[in-house]
């Protein structure tokens, strides 16, 4: 095996991608060396690319992985080579996606259950962990989950039902839950682990075509953007009409004027949580003008006294120690396979080359091209994925 390998990297903003040939470490510890065979492009991505946002350059994009284990080190318990694996990855370069072979923590991976794709696991990784924290952190919902230890089964404990305390007020009328950009991959996800917990005071703001599956998945009413008059006077009216109150608020876009604003003017209950994806996006990148963010959403809006704006900052996720030993090892790869969560669509990006795969779906994110689904592209050459698999076998 060489002991380099090609990674996409970003060198100036607004440039196009590159290839360069990096070191290929090997895994130590409790880490997994991999061969990548599937990503799908992020926002992220498009931030780092356009911006150089949070970047030290040259530096590998990409944070979901799914491909085959080749190596690990001594302390790995969970995988073995040959295992199929997904994930969400960021941390440094070794980790990376959008790179031949990917290097990280046992605890960033779950298996591919049998059945699914890799291209329909990928889409998982960043967003499910994303919707995990932002409920379980930023909103204090417990979300229990049984380890399957004991013989019982996994999953939530049986008859669990959500606290009344987040689900009504004081006054017995409905707590709702707003998920604004439904249609995202964060606001699917969202939704549909909130339908598995019970909760089911949910309303989601997305474009027409996408409520019939987001009703399904469990929002109780859906809000289109463009619909006839203001959607913020027709959410509120809505939820005042038979006394009931917004006390959460996630927004999945993290758009200034788009998304972040029209929140505020909902959010006005006492106490009421709002939960804001980074970065808070002020002037978008576009041909000839130059991006500008806000990591601090308390600046971005006239936020009404009482309620409780917040970023939401994934990478931390793994400050929950529970969570960091089993959310991606054992609940995403489980909620996969059991259909508590579907993947979102997959948009398959096609190219001659890795760069070339890389560079059309950065430019699908850059003209806004993707809605209801994530853009999956192939990494590794089926060649490279063949020789790879070949060597393990020997």
């Amino acid at each position: 095996m060489s002991p380099s390998h090609p990674a996409i990297v970003t060198v100036r903003p607004s440039s196009p991608l590159q290839i360069l040939q990096i070191p290929t470490p090997n895994p130590t510890t409790n880490e997994v060396k991999l061969i990548v065979q599937y990503t799908a492009s992020t926002p992220l991505d498009h931030h780092q690319a356009s911006a150089h946002l949070l970047v030290t350059p040259p530096q590998i994009l990409g944070d979901g992985v799914a491909g085959t284990v080749l190596s690990t080190g001594p302390d790995v318990t969970r995988y073995k080579l040959g295992d199929q694996v997904f994930g969400f990855v960021w941390r440094n370069a070794k980790e990376k996606a959008h790179q031949l072979y990917c290097v990280c923590p046992e605890n960033l991976l779950g298996r591919v259950p049998e059945g699914k794709s890799m291209q329909e696991a990928v889409v998982l990784g960043n967003n499910f962990v994303t919707v995990w924290h932002t409920f379980t952190r930023e909103f204090g919902f417990e979300l229990p989950w049984n380890r399957g230890l004991d013989g019982g089964a996994k999953g939530k404990p049986e008859g669990y039902v959500p606290p009344k305390r987040e689900v009504e007020t004081e006054g017995g009328r409905k707590k709702w839950i707003l998920v604004w950009g439904g249609s995202s991959s964060c606001g699917m996800y969202g939704i549909q682990v909130l339908r598995y917990y019970g909760y089911g005071n949910v309303i989601a703001v997305a474009g027409s075509r996408h409520h019939g599956t987001l009703k399904r998945y469990g929002a109780e009413v859906c809000f289109d953007y463009r619909g006839e008059g203001d959607v913020v006077e027709r959410v509120k009216e809505f939820v005042w009409k038979d006394g009931g109150e917004v006390a959460y608020i996630f927004d999945c876009i993290g758009s200034l004027e788009g998304s972040l604003r029209p929140v505020a003017r909902i959010a006005s209950a006492e106490g009421c949580k709002i939960a804001v994806l980074l970065p808070v996006v002020v002037k978008d990148a576009a041909p000839g003008v130059k991006p500008e963010y806000e990591m601090d959403v308390t600046k971005c809006a006239d936020w009404a006294e009482g309620v409780m704006p917040s970023g939401v900052r994934t990478h931390f996720w793994m400050d929950n120690k529970v969570l960091a030993e089993t959310l991606q090892t054992e609940i995403m790869p489980w909620a996969l396979e059991t259909g508590v969560v579907e993947p979102n669509a997959q948009i398959i990006v096609e190219g001659e080359t890795m760069l070339e795969r890389a560079q059309s779906a950065l430019n699908m994110l850059r003209d806004k091209k993707v809605s209801g689904g994530r853009l999956v592209w192939r990494v590794a050459e089926q060649k490279q994925v063949a020789e790879a698999l070949d060597g393990i076998r020997q």
